[in-house]
């Protein structure tokens, strides 16, 4: 039986998981359903360290961001944004500049519902409902075109998405779409599970994914592969590296188990 709490939007099938709300529930957060807990439980089991690294991802989310805004970037396209939680991108970089515009792509109807919720009294922020695949949909919106300015730098964020596009899709192609789009000056952020970095417990945790209901399929990466998605953008140091190794500040930037600090490879390029 579909569950029926009050901020469920009309239409959504509660037995289906989404991956953006078995991250919700992964990172300890309320929205998500039997479904979605069942996937994120069966993985936390194969891969215990799991929240560590969902931490660790948002860690270098607000490392990223405030990177880029030291390089003078103030509009961000935050592909893939999820389900808020604590430190989303238009809270780290508003801290710093109010005037500092944030569109969030998602195509899950419980994350963006939540964004808009969040979202609704903050004019320099807003929320797309599209499928990342769809660049033309995500960059002819009315929200891109009121809030970004293609004539100066963007940010655009890639955060644990690009291991949802498989082989024939294209990511390279996809991400060259957007890249084309950006002027000169503007970064791409990136994190994609590191096929090269894991055990055999986190194919066991992939094949859950990829056998469940969900939509969304899981294809890990070698270094070679994601940096090949870098193409076109220059990597900053440190270069693509693990999640915890990029520009740490302090110990919480890192997870107690060192396998957890490379389960992800994070970068950051820059349009010449």
């Amino acid at each position: 039986m579909a569950e029926t709490q009050d901020w469920v939007p009309l239409g959504i099938d509660t037995n289906v998981p989404s991956m953006a709300r078995v991250y919700d529930y992964i990172l300890g957060g309320a929205h998500n359903f039997a479904a979605d807990r069942q996937v994120g439980s069966q993985i936390e089991k194969l891969v215990p360290g799991l929240p560590s690294v969902a931490r660790l991802n948002r860690r270098f989310l607000g490392r990223a961001v405030n990177f880029l805004m030291d390089q003078g970037v103030r509009q961000f396209l935050d592909i893939g944004s999820g389900i808020p939680t604590v430190a989303n991108v238009h809270e780290v970089a508003q801290e710093r500049d109010p005037a500092a515009r944030i569109v969030y792509v998602d195509k899950d109807p419980v994350a963006v519902a939540h964004s808009q919720l969040m979202l609704s009294d903050n004019e320099n922020a807003a929320v797309v409902q599209a499928d990342m695949r769809d660049p033309e949909a995500v960059l002819s919106s009315p929200e891109v075109g009121r809030l970004l300015r293609f004539d100066e730098p963007v940010g655009l964020l890639m955060l644990l998405m690009l291991h949802w596009v498989p082989d024939e899709d294209s990511p390279e192609k996809l991400v060259a779409h957007y890249r084309d789009a950006l002027p000169a000056g503007s970064f791409i952020v990136m994190t994609h599970v590191a096929k090269d970095q894991i055990d055999e417990s986190v194919d066991q945790a992939a094949a859950v994914v990829n056998r469940s209901k969900s939509a969304d399929q899981m294809h890990m990466r070698t270094h070679a592969q994601v940096s090949a998605l870098f193409d076109g953008f220059e990597l900053v140091e440190p270069g693509l590296v693990g999640c915890g190794e990029w520009r740490p500040d302090g110990p919480g930037d890192f997870a107690d188990e060192a396998s957890m600090n490379m389960f992800l490879y994070a970068g950051v390029g820059r349009k010449g």
